[in-house]
This record gives structure tokens, C-alpha cells and sequence, in this order.
């Protein structure tokens, strides 16, 4: 018997919520859903200080779904998903208190953004791919967990393996490691979570993935001052962030309270990058600031920060990207190119990659 969506409900009706009193499908406490094959996830979104009375109920909801046909179950308790997340079973032993280091990882830069559309993730797989050609061990782990694009960005694809049922090993593509929720889902899955099951997901690819020795692990963050970004800070130990925004005042009036947001965590701001600077007409040569100019730079003295780079707007850098090699990897002598590989000489002189 093959696991269908249908049976396996079937099956979890049978099981009683011990708080209301119905079936656990009745009392809306299964989410997430999804059956795979003969693989079957889902999550038991309950109360968390009810994660004890729960836990019988989970492991019942286990063994009902393999009845129903599955082979691999796995259910998640969201009181449980701050330890282990959607795709393993959590391991029930204290969580450490305070910002954790990453095994085998020195550093941990982030990229951020405080509104999106800015090319923070084209900024994050560029300088991911030239800290590499500059021979370090790079790992890049996209949190950018409802718009992960890194994977089409790096060229990767498939599902990463699991051989324990405990640690995922990341996938790997021009000198990069690489790991995305994005290879966890369909792709156009729409990942409707909430904060619980975030911040959850966010400390499984950074505690459950075997990154190996890496030099820097560079942090691709959502836009905005949410709960990912003060996960990663309370979780994790950033060794400092990368403001990205476009030199637009609109942009730049998101941008300083992502970079407030990075104060109030106490992460260094490593310096800021201006994106789409300026475009140079491929016809005419003409150069034109379409964004305006200068608003970054300012922002940067005004801080006290370095400005890293100025990035052009520039359609190869469009096309690498949609093609699945950034252009540090497909044009490296490139002005686009030198501008990242400059970035990231300055990280590696700084001794921050």
C-alpha cells in the first residue's frame, strides 16, 4: 500500500488531541503536510509548554502514518522546532545557551538588506564564489527562507542527503558549499511557516549540516528586521554583517534600521555595499545614476564604516546569475567581477575570511 495524502489523514483522525478532546486532523494541530513518494513530513503546531503531554502523540502520529503506507515518517513538534526542524526527528537533550560556534566553521559573515530587490543574494553568491578564488573555504547558507535563490543562482539542484537521519550534507557547486531551503521544497512550494518553525529551520542548516572546514560561512539573509535575522544573532556566533541597499532614499531608509537591528544584537556592521550604482549605456557609454548616487557612501561615513564596493547595474551580472554562475565565475576579469574580487581581497586582508 502506497501513502496518499488522503489515507494518511485517514490514519491521524484516529489519534486524540488530549487537550480538546477531538481528533488531532479536527483540532488543527497538523500542518504541513506533505507526502513524497513513500515519505510522509508534517508538524504537530501545539502550545509549547504542552511539548510533554504532546510527545506521545507525535510518536502515535508516526506510527499511523506507517500504517497508512508510509516507510519514512517524519512529525515535528513546533515546541521541539527551535532544535530540530521539519526534516529530522529532534534529539531531546538541553539546548546551550547563548550565540553557538558552528562546527568546523572560523567565521560567519551575514548579508542583509533592509527591503528587498536590492541584489542582496546576487552580492551574497558573487562574493561567496570570490572568496573562493581567493582560496578560502567558502560555505553559503541562503535563509532566505520565503525567497531562497540561491540555488538557481549556484547551478544546484537535488535533494541533499540525510545517510543518519541526523546530519544533511550540503550540495556543492563552483568551490561553494551550499545549503537552501530551497532544496527542500518543490520548486514554486510556497514555504508558509511560522516564526517557530523558522527560527527552527534556520538552526538545523546551521548546526545539522556537515559544512566540513570552512574559512567563512556567508549567511544569505531575508530582507527585513525579522525573526530570522535575530535567530541567526542569538543562535549563532556573526562575526559581523554587510549591509546591502540600492543608493534610492527609499532603500536607504530601510537599510539603516536593518543596520539599527544589527546594533541592537551587538553584530559589527563590516561595511555597506551600494548596488546598482550606476549604468552604463552598452550602446553609447554613457553613464547614468538611475537610483541616484552618493546616499551609501554617506550612510557609510556617517556610521563610521567602510564602504565596500560600488556595484553597477549591469546585465551580465543579471544573466550569470539566472544562468547559475555568478559572473566572478563566467567573466572574471570583468569590471563587474573586480568589483566582488575587491570586496573580497578587503575581507581576507582584514582577516574577517
Amino acid at each position: 500500500m502506497t501513502a496518499t495524502r488522503e489515507s494518511v489523514l485517514e490514519a491521524l483522525k484516529k489519534i486524540a488531541d488530549p487537550i480538546s478532546g477531538s481528533d488531532i486532523v479536527s483540532a488543527g494541530i497538523v500542518r504541513a503536510l506533505n507526502v513524497e513518494g513513500d515519505t510522509v513530513r508534517f508538524v504537530l503546531e501545539i502550545d509549547p509548554a504542552k511539548a510533554e503531554t504532546y510527545a506521545p502523540v507525535r510518536d502515535a502520529a508516526e506510527q499511523a502514518a506507517k500504517a497508512a503506507g508510509a516507510a519514512s515518517v517524519s512529525a515535528v513538534l513546533t515546541a521541539h522546532s527551535a532544535k530540530a526542524p521539519p526534516d529530522l526527528k529532534p534529539a531531546r537533550k538541553a539546548e546551550p545557551k547563548g550565540p553557538q560556534r558552528v562546527p568546523g566553521v572560523d567565521r560567519i559573515i551575514a548579508i542583509a538588506s533592509g527591503k528587498g530587490g536590492v541584489g542582496k543574494s546576487t552580492v551574497s553568491s558573487n562574493l561567496a564564489c570570490a572568496l573562493a578564488a581567493e582560496g578560502r573555504r567558502v560555505g553559503l547558507l541562503d535563509a532566505d527562507v520565503y525567497g531562497p535563490s540561491q540555488p538557481r543562482m549556484l547551478g544546484v539542484s537535488g535533494r541533499p542527503a540525510s545517510p543518519d537521519g541526523k546530519t544533511i550534507l550540503p550540495l556543492r557547486n563552483h568551490g561553494v558549499t551550499m545549503m537552501s531551503i530551497g532544496l527542500m521544497v518543490n520548486e514554486g512550494q510556497a514555504v508558509v511557516w511560522r516564526g517557530p518553525m523558522l527560527m527552527g529551520a534556520l538552526q538545523q542548516m546551521l548546526m545539522q549540516v556537515q559544512w566540513g572546514a570552512l574559512d567563512v560561512l556567508i549567511v544569505d539573509l531575508p530582507p527585513g528586521t525579522g525573526d530570522v535575522q535575530m535567530t541567526l544573532a542569538q543562535k549563532a556566533h556573526v562575526d559581523g554583517a554587510i549591509v546591502v541597499s540600492t543608493p534610492q532614499d527609499v532603500a536607504l531608509l530601510d537599510a539603516r534600521k536593518g543596520i539599527d537591528m544589527f546594533q541592537q544584537l551587538k553584530v559589527p556592521v563590516l561595511g555597506l555595499i551600494e548596488n546598482m550604482s550606476t549604468h552604463i549605456c552598452s550602446n553609447c557609454g554613457h553613464e547614468e545614476h538611475i537610483f541616484g548616487h552618493g546616499g551609501v557612501k554617506a550612510e557609510a561615513e556617517r556610521l563610521g564604516v567602510p564602504l565596500l564596493a560600488e556595484i553597477p547595474l549591469h546585465l551580465d551580472i543579471r544573466l550569470a546569475s539566472d544562468g547559475g554562475a555568478p559572473i566572478v565565475v563566467t567573466k572574471p576579469e570583468s569590471a563587474q567581477a573586480q568589483s566582488f574580487r575587491k570586496v573580497a581581497r578587503d575581507l581576507v586582508a582584514r582577516g574577517l575570511a
